[in-house]
This record gives C-alpha cells, sequence and structure tokens, in this order.
C-alpha cells in the first residue's frame, strides 16, 4: 500500500461527523478480512460504528487504510485504539477508548504522520472520548507501557546518504563514527499486499551490535522504512531486493538514527573487506 492510501483514511476521518453515541445500532460479526482487527477478544462488532461507517462494504476499506500506519508499531495500543472505533465491540453501549489511550496513541503516532506531512485529524481530537472509568478502553499498565519504551526506536529522520562503491576508508569512518552496522536485506513488493510493500527480508547480521536487541533488530529496522517511506522508496525498486551495509546512532531520548546506507554488492570488494578488518581495527 502507498503513501497516499495510508494517509487517506486522515482526510476521510476529519471530515466525519461520527460520534452520535445516541443513534440506532447492530451487531455484525468481525470479517475476517479485516485484518488490522483480527486479535480483538470478541465475535461482533456494532454498526455505525464510531467513525460513522454504517456498513461492513464501507468499513472494510476504510480499515485497511490504517494498516501502514499500524505496522510502524508508533504505539503498542494503536492497534486496540482503531479497532475500538473502527470494529468497537458488540454490547449493551459504546466502548469508547479513554482519554488517556487517545492522547498516548496521538503523541507518539503524530510524529510518524508529521514525517508524512499531515496533522492528528481534528475528528480524533481527544478530548471527545471520555475520562478513564469502567466504560471505556483503558491504557497499557505502567510497568508493561514502560518496558516497550526501553526498546530502540526508530525515528522520522532527513535521509541518510546512499553511496554505491564507496573506498575502504568511507566504509571503516562509517564503522568508527557510529554505534551500530547491520547487514541487511530490502525487498519491496510489486503488487498491493496485505503487508508493507518494504520489508527487510530474512536474517540481519550484526557487523556491530552497540545498543540494538538480536530479537528486535529485523522489526526496528522494518519500523524504520515505513517511517521514512520517502528515504525508502528511493532504496529498491518495486520488485527487487537489494543486500545494504546500514549504520546508524542511538539518540539520548533512545531513538536510532540512521548514518549511512552503503549497497552491498558483490563487486564491490571494500564493503567486503571494510567489515572483515573491523573486528581486529581500532579507531
Amino acid at each position: 500500500m502507498d503513501l497516499s492510501s495510508m494517509l487517506m483514511v486522515f482526510s476521510l476521518v476529519a471530515g466525519s461527523g461520527a460520534f452520535d453515541l445516541g443513534q440506532t445500532t447492530r451487531c455484525v460479526p468481525v470479517p475476517n478480512q479485516m485484518s488490522v482487527c483480527q486479535d480483538v477478544p470478541y465475535s461482533e462488532m456494532r454498526l455505525p460504528n464510531l467513525l460513522g461507517h454504517s456498513s461492513v462494504e464501507e468499513a472494510l476499506p476504510r480499515s485497511d487504510e490504517w494498516k501502514t500506519l499500524l505496522h510502524t508499531g508508533c504505539h503498542p495500543q494503536a492497534r486496540a485504539f482503531v479497532c475500538s472505533l473502527i470494529a468497537p465491540v458488540c454490547l449493551d453501549r459504546f466502548i469508547q477508548p479513554c482519554r488517556s489511550v487517545c492522547r498516548a496513541v496521538r503523541d507518539s503516532c503524530t510524529p510518524v504522520l508529521a514525517c508524512h506531512g499531515h496533522a492528528w485529524p481534528e475528528a480524533l481530537n481527544c478530548e471527545r472520548f471520555p475520562e478513564q472509568d469502567d466504560t471505556c478502553l483503558t491504557p497499557l499498565p505502567k510497568h508493561i507501557s514502560a518496558f516497550s519504551k526501553e526498546f530502540p526506536q526508530p525515528a522520522c529522520q532527513s535521509c541518510p546518504p546512499v553511496e554505491e562503491v564507496p573506498t575502504l576508508k568511507t566504509v571503516m569512518d562509517a564503522l568508527c563514527l557510529n554505534d551500530f552496522a547491520v547487514k541487511a536485506k530490502i525487498s519491496r513488493r510489486r503488487l498491493p499486499s496485505s503487508d508493507p510493500e518494504l520489508m527487510v527480508e530474512g536474517h540481519v547480521e550484526f557487523i556491530q551490535r552497540g545498543p540494538l536487541l538480536p530479537y528486535d533488530t529485523s522489526s526496528l529496522l522494518q519500523r524504520w522504512l515505513l517511517i521514512n517511506l520517502r528515504c525508502a522508496h528511493t532504496l529498491v525498486r518495486p520488485g527487487r531486493a537489494q543486500l545494504y551495509l546500514i549504520t546508524g546512532t542511538m539518540r539520548p531520548n533512545g531513538s536510532i538514527q540512521v548514518s549511512n546506507l552503503f549497497p552491498w554488492l558483490k563487486k564491490d570488494l571494500h564493503i567486503t573487506a571494510a567489515t572483515r578488518k573491523w573486528k581486529h581495527h581500532k579507531c
């Protein structure tokens, strides 16, 4: 799914007068095709929903437009927040997201939208939602929320340089000046799919691990690609894959910044030589 499709939902929501809780509703099964809400702990949803969609046929394509934003992992409750609006559980009353949940998701996901030139939609003004009580979607326990913040996080940034056929010195300098370096293959789908268009394919190999976590690095790079789509789209042509040496640093706030991307070509012996020499090199 391209960037314009991902952002279409925000313009649609922004023009919606969707919060009439007194309207007559009905219960329908959560459709299997609504993949963003397949993990919710209930099987029926209310229509019209809290975004004003009155039928499954209307809600289903709108739900797809949230996929790319949710794939960025901008907040651990972003998916639950979206599903509480687009596929609210079928009980005797609407279970809205609590105001605190909305604020948390807004504060974490707004930088992703800003990276793509969009603001948080006014129709999802958090002041419209109720204060925390027993009838709204509550925030995660503090210990779970704090744990998620301990992981390195991708951030919006200016596009890092992509240097083809670098010199040995250039690669060595990049390894010395940065906190981490990894070897990763980036692929790009040619046709629409339920998965992200850009993917980190296969195993990520550490050249210099630094602050990265072995079990989270592939996901971290994947999320970086989706947040920085304007940069990522220049890295691989549709239907192709490219191996890269990626270097970067950890910011004081715990986010990562990619500093260099070197296409790792078979004919380029300097990158291979630099990564071997690096094991015994003193900067």
